[in-house]
């Protein structure tokens, strides 16, 4: 497992809570001794033009420093893609978020689709013709949904449960189901019990990563990889990450 990250993720570039500082050095503090860091370079427009309009491109390049943050975000995320093409499971480390982004919007702290944009190019380059996109952030990625609406080969889930026994059979039946070239997890970790969701415990984190990997080993040559999402509270979000990424690999 290698973990996809660059310093300038640190760096504040809005008022958002995902854009908070800290957030990201209460996970680097937890994952970076125990799995190898690797570095991305920002995103080129013609790669996120294939999930996104001009009109998107044009009003995210005028948001300043946001614009920077969300080119290097994205190319986090394809860096991720890349290196799960190649055999080796990995994890974006980046902000801004990405799955509220559509084709021609964003809200919710995201400025472009990250996941989508990845997905996105390999299907392009010929790399996969299929995908299955899990989503396990507190809130519905209506952007990777959107945008994928129309694509019958990338199948979106975003599973919901009472208590968190439902909600990982619901991951489950989901995952029995994929036939997809390579698998890949918006991984948001404002579910937990002490975030937003009040649902997840830490350890259900590694749970639902070692679903991914099992799911991944059967069904396509072992590829997968995920990307940061949300995750709120910096007390107990490196933890989370951790889990997830050890269930993971």
């Amino acid at each position: 497992m290698k973990v996809v990250y660059h310093p300038l993720y640190e760096e504040v570039y809005a008022s958002d809570p995902a854009a908070k500082a800290g957030r990201m050095e209460s996970i680097t503090a937890e994952v970076a001794p125990h799995f190898e860091m690797v570095t991305p370079h920002p995103a080129p427009v013609d790669e996120i033009a294939l999930a996104h309009s001009a009109g998107h491109i044009r009003h995210v390049a005028g948001l300043a420093c946001a614009y920077d943050m969300a080119l290097l975000a994205a190319g986090g995320a394809i860096k991720a893609s890349d290196l799960a093409m190649g055999g080796e499971p990995a994890f974006a480390l980046i902000r801004p978020p990405g799955h509220h982004a559509g084709r021609d919007h964003c809200w919710g702290f995201c400025y472009f689709n990250n996941i989508a944009v990845s997905i996105a190019r390999l299907r392009k380059q010929g790399a996969i013709g299929t995908a299955a996109i899990l989503d396990i952030d507190l809130h519905f990625g209506d952007g990777t949904a959107g945008i994928f609406e129309r694509v019958p080969d990338v199948a979106y889930c975003h599973p919901e449960g009472r208590n968190s026994r439902e909600f990982t059979d619901a991951v489950s039946r989901f995952l029995a189901q994929t036939r997809a070239d390579i698998i890949a997890v918006s991984a948001g970790f404002d579910r937990h019990e002490d975030d937003w969701g009040r649902l997840l415990k830490t350890e259900d984190y590694e749970t639902l990563g070692r679903l991914v990997k099992e799911c991944a080993e059967s069904v396509c040559q072992g590829r997968r990889f995920g990307v940061l999402e949300g995750g709120y509270n910096h007390a107990v979000l490196g933890r989370n990450v951790r889990a997830f990424l050890e269930g993971m690999s």
